[in-house]
């Protein structure tokens, strides 16, 4: 499986946008696939993730629960990321990743084995 991540692009403070994460490969729908970010001279961090069918809905990081929404759609083998109310301070490059987390490091960068190269969302104040 290979991970194509768009969408990004320049918006405005309380705007939206949303973030596309295509795979190639006919195993996508066993994969659950997280979305993470980085900002300039920052740690990357946990933003949100989208469980594989079977292994339940959703999780999203505090920072962005109410605002940001996963969804997925396994016919299309695509993952999306539709982040509204947008601030300053999710400026970042946002990546989607896919691998076979558990409940206890869904979190971690680290428990997944594939990733998407990256897309640029900046939010001007």
């Amino acid at each position: 499986v290979q991970l194509q991540a768009s969408g990004g692009g320049l918006v405005q403070d309380e705007g939206s946008l949303r973030l596309s994460c295509a795979a190639s490969g006919s195993t996508f729908s066993s994969y659950s696939v997280g979305w993470f970010r980085q900002a300039p001279g920052k740690e990357r961090e946990f933003v949100a993730i989208a469980w594989a069918r079977g292994r339940g809905s959703t999780d999203y990081a505090d920072s962005v629960k109410g605002r940001f929404t996963v969804s997925r759609d396994n016919a299309k083998n695509t993952v999306y990321l539709q982040m509204n109310r947008l601030k300053p301070e999710d400026t970042a490059v946002y990546y989607c990743a896919a691998g076979y987390p558990i409940r206890s490091s869904y979190y971690a960068w680290n428990a997944y084995r594939l990733w998407g190269q990256g897309t640029l969302v900046t939010v001007s104040s």
